[in-house]
């Protein structure tokens, strides 16, 4: 992380008269002229005249803004960064090397505008190889305490940033990724990434990038439901290499499992299971049973939809004995969700897509129950899951009133995941049926589409 000043940037903006809010202004200016959102402030121009990086387009704004008002045109080498760029080409996905291209690249995500990517994304099997590899044995970087800087950062900074994570991680569950994904986007760039080059003492330094790590997951989770993809899959990387620098490997393993849960999803199987056994290993002496349980799972989740039985009872059985140990130890908060119910939502899941129909009523039955109504997106999940259960059961009635239940609870979720799985029912119920009451649904589930989108 150590990095020198970029000067000649520095000595631009003093021969174009304009301070870090100025250029911000006029980048941000730049960028709406063209039909565009940039998310620039003067923390961001501070980052850059530190040394930070900078990701291309913001970089070609730049360059046009200070050409416009220096007259002679100004290069992106004039600006002291490094050539040549791409500024019409987004970034493809990678992980970063280093902490400075962490930090940009994190910095840049949450600049760009949060546009549905859809079910559309292709990691090249190498890249996401490389990734895990490089976590897996990279020495951490560790923090570098008391360096010099106009803020100071303490504990109580940490604690408030551990506070906006709870409470956005709330209306999640709640309201699903899409209520707070916008606010809790420009939280992370102007209030969490600034505090990470201010100067802190080892013990706030590993609190703060531990409480930063966990803002940046939850912002892929709440691009991921939203269906943007690729903005998740940036975060997550980003957050990723955010662990290695205190060697955090349990909310490491967290992370790679986090994207084996996208690759399922996506119907990427391979490197579905590779990154949910890649957590379950890496986790291995770093984590907590329930941690370790909860990584199990979710490679039994990939063993599931790619159709192999036989790892997925392997896995489902590791995660339950990992499980029945969960209250020997002392759990880090981000945890706390994952109960009894979530396990069972997890096994629901996976007997569902071994199509196992005992196994998929009985413990979606069971995490229905079970789960708390505040997870009302998870709840949703589990209905859905339930109801597709039943329909593959013969039980058309006992099906189309649980999904009822489910679409009639689920009316103010803003999640593209829990749409998907209401989409998903629709369709098999109008391969498997004619039925009157089935085309009820069907309108059901029209109308309370349309109402949503109205609010």
């Amino acid at each position: 992380m150590n990095r020198e000043p970029n000067a000649q940037l520095i000595a631009l903006m003093y021969e174009a008269g304009v301070s870090s809010k100025g250029l911000a202004k006029r980048m941000r200016d730049h960028a709406v002229h063209q039909g565009r959102s940039l998310g620039t402030t003067h923390v961001s121009v501070q980052r850059w005249r530190d040394g930070g990086g900078i990701q291309p387009q913001a970089a070609a704004d730049m360059a046009q803004v200070l050409s416009a008002k220096l007259k002679p045109r100004v290069s992106l080498s004039d600006l002291g960064f490094p050539d040549p760029y791409e500024p019409s080409a987004p970034a493809s996905p990678s992980y970063p090397e280093t902490m400075t291209d962490a930090l940009a690249m994190l910095e840049g995500t949450s600049e760009e505008r949060p546009e549905s990517t859809g079910g559309k994304l292709i990691i090249p099997d190498a890249e996401l190889s490389s990734a895990v590899l490089s976590w897996m044995v990279a020495r951490p970087d560790g923090v570098q305490p008391d360096r010099p800087s106009s803020k100071r950062v303490g504990m109580r900074d940490v604690r408030a940033v551990r506070t906006a994570a709870d409470m956005f991680m709330h209306l999640d569950f709640l309201y699903g990724g899409g209520h707070g994904h916008k606010a809790l986007r420009a939280y992370f760039r102007e209030e969490v990434l600034p505090l990470l080059s201010a100067s802190y003492t080892e013990k706030v330094g590993k609190a703060l990038y531990s409480a930063a790590a966990e803002i940046s997951q939850l912002l892929a989770w709440t691009a991921y439901d939203t269906g943007n993809h690729r903005l998740a899959y940036r975060y997550l990387t980003g957050t990723l290499r955010l662990t290695q620098v205190i060697d955090d490997r349990m909310f490491g393993a967290r992370i790679l499992s986090n994207l084996s849960h996208q690759a399922n999803y996506l119907g990427n199987h391979a490197q579905a299971i590779r990154l949910g056994r890649a957590a379950v290993e890496g986790g291995k002496g770093k984590s907590t049973p329930r941690a370790m349980a909860l990584f199990a799972a979710m490679a039994a989740r990939a063993y599931s939809n790619a159709g192999n039985p036989i790892a997925a009872g392997r896995a489902m059985n590791e995660a339950e004995r990992y499980f029945e140990r969960a209250d020997t130890a002392e759990d880090p908060e981000w945890l706390g969700y994952f109960d009894s119910a979530e396990l069972m939502g997890e096994f629901c899941h996976c007997f569902r897509d071994l199509k196992q129909r005992r196994g998929a009523v009985k413990y979606a039955q069971k995490a229905v129950g079970d789960t708390d109504p505040n997870y009302a997106r998870t709840l949703g999940f589990c209905r859905m899951v339930l109801a597709k259960s039943q329909l593959i059961n013969g039980e058309l009635e006992a099906a189309l009133e649980t999904a009822t239940l489910a679409v009639n609870a689920g009316d103010s979720l803003q999640s593209a995941r829990f749409q998907r799985y209401v989409n998903d029912f629709q369709r098999d119920v109008s391969e498997l049926t004619t039925n009157h009451v089935a085309t009820e649904f069907n309108e059901q589930v029209r109308a309370a589409i349309e109402s949503l989108n109205d609010d």
